[in-house]
């Protein structure tokens, strides 16, 4: 087993072992006094990863219930965020009880902030079983749902208890949901650390496996350096966004139903390093590629570009937007947003 702590306003541990879900028990066991927990999860997460989870808590002397709901973006939603709230109430779920997000990055988010805001706060562990969830969401503490206004636009900041990443789980994923949490991956390599880039683009999806438990250990390690210097958001961690402002602009021009988050990381990345750093534009392209990810979009700029007047980093009639023009080297520039506009129509 690999440990990283983060130092944060609340520390924790994220774990990272092969078959760690079924030792779960044991481990939430040593962060809670608590032997209550309501498991959140859903329906495809729950007939693969349920049981597991189940009998190893109960084996740990935890009573546990479970609310499962729909998969997919479009669950992340305030109609079943009120759902989980009245689960949790039904559950007799207390604040010296625990609420465990057994999912992806939509389970993580919506079960996080449900956990931050039920009964003003309840500890939450997170057991992320997709890649984007093991290596980028359910490390860091933002937890959030969507409404119609946009994505992620409702949400707290609330760390986990406890992280505990199995990359065996990822075995069951099918190839374009490995390819999906590939996009945050190369983010990493791009915004921080050009070692592990070169060990992304020497690889491709065919045997990822191989680099797997070194490629998230290095990735979570990069959001620890971040998070602790900057928990809130208010300047160094803007840099995770590299590709999100026109990533979440794809994703809301298709309304947060058929378009993955890290497909429009990854397109995102390419658009952006395409108009203002050239230079790297194809060896980020080749890299995505061998992941089987978008390097853009046929979608018209001008479509694109209201959708990041929404973007949660914009202040005032200013953007801010993340560009890199050494691999593993990142800055975060601001600007008016009709300049940005220009620089994207250009």
């Amino acid at each position: 087993m690999k440990k990283i702590h983060l130092n944060t306003s609340h520390p924790y541990d994220v774990l990272i072992e092969r078959d760690g879900i079924k030792k779960s028990g044991e481990y939430i066991a040593k962060v809670t006094a608590s032997r209550k927990a309501a498991i959140i999860t859903d329906d495809i997460v729950e007939k693969l990863h349920l049981q597991t989870v189940r009998e190893s808590m109960e084996a740990a002397g935890f009573e546990c219930t479970v609310f499962s709901f729909p998969n997919g973006e479009q669950s992340k939603c305030l109609a079943i965020l009120g759902k989980i709230y009245d689960f949790l109430c039904e559950s007799n779920i207390t604040r010296s009880d625990i609420v465990v997000a057994l999912g992806g990055g939509v389970v993580g988010d919506i079960t996080g902030f449900a956990a931050a805001s039920y009964l003003r706060g309840v500890e939450f562990i997170q057991i992320p079983t997709t890649l984007l969830s093991q290596e980028d969401s359910s490390v860091g503490g933002k937890t959030a749902i969507d409404i119609a206004g946009g994505k992620n636009l409702v949400g707290a900041f609330k760390q986990p208890a406890l992280v505990i990443c199995d990359s065996d789980t990822l075995k069951t994923l099918p190839e374009s949901i490995l390819s999906e949490g590939m996009g945050e991956c190369i983010k990493y390599g791009m915004i921080r650390d050009e070692k592990l880039f070169e060990l992304m683009e020497s690889h491709s999806i065919e045997d990822i496996d191989d680099i797997m438990d070194e490629m998230v250990y290095t990735c979570i390690d990069i959001k620890r350096q971040v998070v602790e210097n900057d928990e809130f958001d208010r300047g160094e961690r803007m840099i995770l966004n590299f590709g999100h402002t026109l990533g979440h602009a794809l994703e809301g021009w298709h309304n947060y139903t058929d378009y993955p988050h890290g497909n429009g990381v990854a397109a995102g990345m390419c658009m952006i390093t395409d108009k203002l750093a050239p230079q790297l534009s194809e060896r980020l392209k080749k890299c995505v590629e061998a992941y089987k990810l978008p390097t853009g979009s046929d979608i018209p700029m001008s479509e694109l570009l209201p959708f990041c007047v929404k973007d949660k980093k914009n202040e005032a009639k200013n953007i801010n937007y993340i560009i890199c023009n050494e691999v593993g080297k990142s800055e975060i520039v601001k600007v008016p947003f009709a300049e940005f506009c220009r620089l994207m129509e250009g």
